[in-house]
């Protein structure tokens, strides 16, 4: 959310001077600016078309991760060219002051719908852990709606002052494209940033704090049931034994198949899928074939597929989970730098603060925007092989 596009020339005594004109042309940015536009459009395409070409991706979350990928997208197409432009220009903003207050306002607006996507996805994640049975993972239900909805109802009231003309004062200086009024940086950053932040990472928190109880319940559980399954199909089969027969050896009983592939996953680590492991326990010794013939089965009578579902946290939600901090990682770690310095900026007039070190928080504040798909391909099984699918149809083509 960049609040200066200009740059400096200093006089002798080391206090800055606005230039007036630019002091030349910087390739380096307009290459940079370029490749990094490309990446972005990219990269938030793919995202956007894999959740909805892809049934797998097709989550409550990834819907999140969509809008997020559109605050992106939007960015990518409305502020930076405009903001490359002016970097290569040499800081000078040269356009007009009308096209400036559009800039600001979409800086702000879409940095802002950024935030909060990753704050409304926080608060979508501490429910679908907190309340299980009350969360709708097939489908987009009405709180999520209202969450995606106030994120960018939020980002709008936010960039409305601009929008608005807070920052159409007399007196500008044409050749600076910012934000004119140091009370709504504070008021902007405050609202985009140091307020939206803590309260998301409490949510994280919590919400792996109840990850992590109820991992520990489903093994618990699952021990339980494997000693009571054993005892039974023990006792089932000494009960068809002959009283004078000798036994060849342990009988490895089979557990039932939903136990069986709780217990590889719990064992190896796997995630749940949709459909049941194969159990891997060796076959009966002939010896016991046709004696054991005559127990009766043991059935376990299952839930309805749906009410399962519904009562536990499966496997591509905990994959999402594992994403999703350090998406708001990479996040906090671009765009904090910034939101420090222009605060800094603004809450102290007599402070120096180098341009230089403007510009380089600012790009980098725009490269988080390409980063969260290159994130979602190393950790996203499902994201990685949309992606690599499409690349190769892109460049066959």
């Amino acid at each position: 959310m960049s609040d200066n596009f200009t740059d400096f020339e200093f006089n002798s005594t080391t206090q800055p001077v606005a230039a007036a004109v630019a002091p030349g042309y910087n390739f380096p940015a307009l290459i940079f600016g370029i490749l990094l536009i490309i990446v972005i459009i990219g990269g938030n395409v793919l995202v956007c078309l894999s959740v909805y070409m892809e049934k797998a991706l097709k989550t409550t979350t990834n819907y999140f991760i969509v809008s997020l990928a559109v605050a992106d997208l939007l960015l990518a197409v409305l502020v930076l060219p405009l903001f490359v432009f002016a970097e290569f220009q040499g800081g000078v903003w040269s356009l007009n002051m009308m096209l400036c207050d559009g800039l600001m306002s979409m800086d702000v607006m879409l940095c802002t719908a950024s935030i909060f996507n990753l704050c409304a996805i926080s608060v979508d994640r501490f429910i679908a852990v907190s309340i299980p049975l009350n969360y709708n993972r097939k489908h987009v239900d009405q709180r999520q709606i209202i969450l995606l909805s106030g994120t960018w109802l939020i980002a709008l009231a936010v960039a409305s002052p601009v929008m608005l003309g807070i920052n159409n004062i007399p007196h500008r200086d044409p050749t600076e494209c910012k934000l004119e009024d140091d009370n709504y940086v504070i008021y902007s950053s405050v609202c985009s940033f140091f307020i939206p932040c803590p309260i998301m990472l409490l949510l994280y928190f919590g919400m792996f704090q109840g990850l992590k109880r109820w991992e520990e319940a489903r093994k618990a559980k699952l021990r339980n049931s494997i000693q009571t399954c054993r005892k039974l199909q023990h006792a089932a089969a000494a009960a068809a034994m002959p009283t004078s027969g000798t036994i060849p050896g342990p009988l490895p009983m089979p557990l039932p198949r939903i136990i069986e592939r709780d217990l590889a996953q719990a064992r190896l680590g796997l995630e749940d899928t949709d459909d049941y492991l194969q159990p891997d326990c060796p076959p009966f010794p002939s010896a016991y074939r046709e004696r054991i013939s005559s127990v009766p089965s043991i059935s376990y009578q299952q839930r309805p597929p749906q009410k399962r579902k519904r009562a536990k946290i499966n496997g591509r939600e905990r994959k999402a989970m594992r994403v999703l901090p350090v998406v708001v990682g990479c996040f906090l770690f671009c765009w904090t730098p910034f939101f420090v310095v222009h605060t800094t900026r603004a809450l102290c007039a007599t402070c120096y603060i180098p341009q230089a070190l403007i510009s380089t928080v600012t790009w980098l504040g725009y490269v988080n925007s390409a980063l969260n798909p290159i994130i979602y391909t190393v950790f996203n099984t499902e994201f990685r092989k949309f992606f690599k699918k499409s690349l190769h149809s892109f460049s066959c083509c």
